[in-house]
């Protein structure tokens, strides 16, 4: 039975977590959470590269004992370690820490108090209001906590994009050896590239004799079949998630890829459009009466009511009929179109890989150019560069520049906007920099105006030039802080400065709608990878999906341009 990288990689964070809780070496944990990050952003499984024997203590962050721990997951699915240390510290305790504000010492402190060792013990604590007579808590923290609390019970359990992809690509691969098979295709949301999946919706085509239900049901990741049919079956998988696959006649094949991509909204303002000329869309095609006069296609079913093909990333119904009618839709940008990457960081901070091995892992992508992005000192990383290693990194990048052919590499730095505005690094050395990322990294709670104010502010720099993932949220793990977008796109226009929309799948910040008021005002648009190693060019995918998401094309994003015109739009 395959164990995919989300498992092993939740397993590591639980496993960082529950030590933190019990006071262990802060660097061990943080190789437990490091270890996640490259296992759960990994474009390929441990477990196929394992088959490869290929050797993992060469990925980012992985030595000799977490490459036996990951073989040993593979193999059995178990982690010795996490189970001791589950047998003295409840695993539950791991839970608390998804709430906002609830890190280990807190945990600990609610545990060793009033015993809280799950998500329902924290509630009857919080209902009871006995937290606020815990020494470092008090009315206000109670009071956060229950607010937390409801957002967190509320919210439905969806999967990351990238990680519905891993579960959803071995499943494909088995159905596709399926005998009778003709096509297949995943459908819904994650068709639409939204950056979180509910359930899988998968379609096929086959010979009336293929057995492919039955052949669905066997496969060996499944936990629970819920029903098994004809034409269509439900089961949930081991991860949890829920699996329908559907066989629709092949005449009919376009309107099921129609209909079960969706989004809701979308279908039914084309069925309403159908309707006005007495056609019914349905999974089965486009009817006039009795008789099926569309549906093979789903260019069909959009020229039955006299619209073109409109990609399944713009179905959201936010406007998207109407500029098909007008003949307005983008020209959505592509991969393709990009000509570099604009946030880059290498091993001299937090990144894995040096910086030659990143400038010629972008050249073999067909980059033209590459910004080494590392960090600054801000407390969140270690070993950020201050202004003496910094103007290292800027000679070391002059020199490999006049060794590289056909790409460039930009100087730059990921600066951190202190609370007040201000930037960790004077602009003597900045000006010597290609451009400048500036970013909000610690101080995610102050009020909505003081947030706004203060990334104003930074952008008040005459060096900043891109704002980078500027709404700070990481997906299912901690919300967006409270800015004024608008006004921060406004201001970015008013200065002349660029936001980025961070590819990182566990970000995808900018979000579809931040791009499309982005859009709306003019304000250009950084697609980044936020690579940390080579693997993480991949990143850039998602980027390309959530800006599509959000009607962008490729004269919207700044990396698109050649490297003369970039330049000339950091001059400020």
């Amino acid at each position: 039975m395959p164990i995919h990288n989300r498992e092993i990689a939740d397993r590591f964070e639980r496993l960082a977590d529950l030590l933190e809780i019990e006071g262990a070496n802060p660097f061990r944990v943080r190789a437990y959470r490091n270890a996640a990050r490259t296992v759960r952003g990994y474009p390929r499984s441990m477990a196929d590269l394992l088959d490869d024997s290929a050797d993992l203590t060469e990925l980012p962050d992985i030595g000799k004992d977490l490459a036996e721990k990951i073989a040993t997951l593979v193999d059995s699915g178990k982690l010795p370690l996490l189970d001791e240390i589950e047998q003295r510290t409840p695993a539950a305790l791991s839970e608390l820490m998804k709430i906002e504000g609830l890190g280990a010492k807190r945990v600990k402190v609610l545990h060793d108090a009033l015993d809280i060792d799950s998500i329902d013990d924290l509630k009857k604590a919080v209902a009871s209001g006995e937290i606020r007579d815990i020494e470092g808590f008090g009315e206000k923290s109670e009071e956060k906590i229950k607010q937390r609390l409801e957002r967190f019970s509320g919210e439905e359990q969806r999967t990351k994009l990238i990680e519905a992809e891993e579960i959803a690509a071995p499943l494909l691969d088995y159905l596709k050896q399926a005998d009778g098979l003709k096509d297949i295709l995943v459908a819904g949301s994650y068709r639409r590239r939204k950056e979180t999946v509910g359930d899988l919706d998968i379609l096929i085509t086959a010979r009336k004799d293929a057995n492919i239900m039955d052949y669905f049901v066997d496969y060996e990741d499944i936990e629970e079949i819920v029903s098994k049919g004809e034409t269509r079956s439900t089961v949930h998988l081991r991860c949890g998630m829920q699996v329908d696959l559907r066989v629709v006649p092949q005449v009919s094949f376009g309107a099921a890829q129609h209909y079960f991509t969706g989004s809701k909204d979308h279908n039914i303002a084309v069925r309403k459009l159908g309707i006005k000329k007495g056609y019914k869309i349905n999974e089965y095609g486009v009817f006039k009466g009795d008789k099926r006069i569309a549906g093979k296609t789903e260019k069909s079913v959009y020229a039955s009511v006299d619209l073109p093909y409109i990609p399944p990333e713009l179905r959201e119904n936010h406007g998207e009929l109407d500029a098909a009618r007008k003949g307005t839709l983008p020209n959505l940008v592509t991969l393709e179109d990009l000509r570099g990457n604009l946030h880059t960081h290498t091993d001299a901070t937090d990144g894995h890989d040096t910086l030659k091995a990143m400038a010629e892992a972008a050249a073999e992508r067909g980059f033209e150019y590459l910004a080494i992005t590392d960090h600054s000192r801000h407390l969140t990383v270690a070993h950020g560069l201050d202004q003496k290693r910094l103007q290292q990194q800027i000679k070391a990048i002059d020199k490999l520049n006049d060794t590289l052919d056909g790409i460039r590499l930009l100087k730059s730095i990921e600066l951190d906007i202190l609370e007040d505005g201000k930037l960790d690094l004077p602009d003597s050395v900045l000006g010597e920099l290609d451009f400048v990322l500036c970013a909000v990294h610690y101080k995610f709670n102050l009020s909505r105006q003081k947030q706004t104010e203060r990334i104003l502010r930074a952008m008040d720099n005459r060096y900043v030039n891109i704002l980078a993932h500027p709404c700070g949220r990481l997906i299912n793990e901690r919300e967006a802080y409270d800015i004024d977008l608008e006004k921060v796109l406004e201001g970015a226009t008013e200065r002349g400065c660029f936001i980025e929309l961070n590819a990182q799948p566990d970000r995808l910040d900018l979000t579809d709608e931040g791009c499309r008021m982005a859009k709306a005002m003019g304000v250009k648009i950084s697609i980044a990878a936020d690579a940390h190693s080579k693997s993480g060019f991949d990143n850039l995918r998602f980027g390309i999906d959530q800006a599509r998401r959000g009607w962008l094309e490729a004269a919207d994003v700044i990396n698109t341009r050649p490297l003369k015109a970039l330049l000339k739009l950091f001059e400020r």
